[in-house]
């Protein structure tokens, strides 16, 4: 008993300085981030289209979105339409800050989801090992062999384009992947002296993975969570373009590009100005999860 009560003191102190080295190595990753001029200018970015998008219905009256006005069908960019107006003269600046609530809440939903999903399977892999490890990796390299983008059509084909579709299939091709990073990272860290002595003070099996494992793989995890967001908008806004995503006349990125694609040569803002907006979103998604990186690494130096 007097073993048992020192352990769990010790473990107590742990939990304790633990805290206070997490919360002082917390501060020095935020210093660090804030350095770091492209993941500064990657989160202004991002935060200029979330306010967009969250505040839409405020700074915007909706029935632009849909409501068509064939006398300026493909008008320039000007003070009165400052993206121009698409082949039904909606405006494409308006009908963009609107679409991004969707491509946004498809990248970060998917992403999730599929985190949640993928890192429980590949933290039980690594925790238990043996036979379960083996049926998961499996059945992981299974999906795998398919490319993401083929088994996301494959899903959106059988369940009918919509959001919903969209965010199950991409959360189905995006889960393998996760799955075998969480399991990588867990395998380093399943061994150390806090996770025995988690198991010796009677903790669950759930909850050492969840409380000691998991919380100390989410490093990596958050990186890849931040690079990630950024392919799963680009394959949503792929299949969009090719009819499989979010349909006319709801707006999205790259429906929009997919409708406008006829007037490339006669109002080519109508294609260019979106495609733009998809590409500075993934490269600021991508360097935002390179300055996490480095924010995160214990080998740099201030």
């Amino acid at each position: 008993m007097k073993s048992f009560a020192a352990m769990r003191r010790r473990q107590l102190d742990r939990t304790a300085v633990s805290g206070t080295r997490r919360h002082s190595r917390t501060a020095d990753i935020g210093r660090r981030l804030l350095r770091d001029k492209s993941a500064v200018a990657s989160m202004v970015f991002l935060g200029i289209i979330v306010f967009l998008a969250v505040f839409a219905n405020v700074l915007f009256d909706q029935s632009v979105v849909t409501t068509q006005n064939i006398s300026v069908r493909n008008s320039p960019p000007s003070w009165e339409h400052w993206f121009g107006t698409d082949l039904y003269g909606r405006d494409i600046f308006v009908r963009m800050v609107f679409g991004s609530r969707v491509s946004l809440i498809i990248g970060v939903v998917t992403m999730v989801a599929s985190m949640v999903i993928g890192g429980l399977l590949g933290a039980v892999a690594a925790y238990f090992g043996g036979v379960i490890d083996s049926v998961i990796m499996r059945l992981t390299d299974m999906f795998m062999a398919i490319p993401e983008t083929l088994l996301a059509l494959c899903v959106v084909a059988a369940m009918g384009a919509s959001a919903v579709s969209l965010i199950v299939a991409m959360t189905v091709a995006c889960v393998p992947g996760n799955c075998r990073l969480v399991r990588s990272t867990v395998l380093s860290i399943v061994d150390s002296e806090y996770v025995e002595a988690a198991r010796a003070c009677g903790m669950s099996d759930l909850g050492i993975i969840v409380k000691e494992i998991l919380t100390n793989a989410l490093g990596p995890i958050i990186v890849v969570s931040t690079q990630g967001v950024a392919g799963i908008m680009l394959t949503a806004s792929s299949l969009s373009y090719l009819g499989m995503g979010i349909q006319p006349p709801n707006p999205e990125w790259g429906a929009m590009i997919s409708e406008a694609r006829e007037f490339l040569r006669s109002a080519p803002y109508t294609c260019i100005i979106p495609g733009i907006v998809i590409v500075l979103t993934a490269l600021s998604f991508n360097l935002l999860g390179d300055g996490l990186r480095d924010a995160m690494d214990p080998r740099l130096k201030d």
